[in-house]
């Protein structure tokens, strides 16, 4: 049987269940929860950068952001809360759509 310990999407249990494997879950404490919200970002991240194609491209990102959302509830904030600071930033420091690529600053 293989074995996970991971964090896993709300309906994976009833997912796996419907296949009439059994399976062993638990509920995480907010400190494990926190820790393992964080490796599933770097985990869909990761998948994100391993795709090749446009489809699973918006797949994986729809993934991640799940995770954001998540992320964004943990620490007591909506998603339209982040998305208004990410605008905030946008408009002072500007997004990522001109593909600037600093190479080198001079030191005074």
């Amino acid at each position: 049987m293989p074995i996970y310990y991971k964090l896993v999407r709300d309906r994976i249990p009833e997912v796996i269940g419907k296949t009439g494997k059994k399976f062993s879950t638990r509920i995480l404490d907010d400190n494990e929860y926190i820790k393992e919200l964080k490796k599933k970002s770097f985990e869909e991240l990761q998948e994100y950068v391993e795709t090749h194609n446009n489809e699973d491209a918006i797949e994986e990102l729809a993934d991640v952001l799940e995770v954001i959302h998540a992320l964004a509830e943990y620490h007591g904030a909506s998603i339209e809360e982040v998305e208004e600071v990410r605008k905030q930033k946008a408009e002072k420091r500007g997004g990522f759509k001109e593909k600037i690529f600093l190479i080198e600053v001079e030191d005074e």
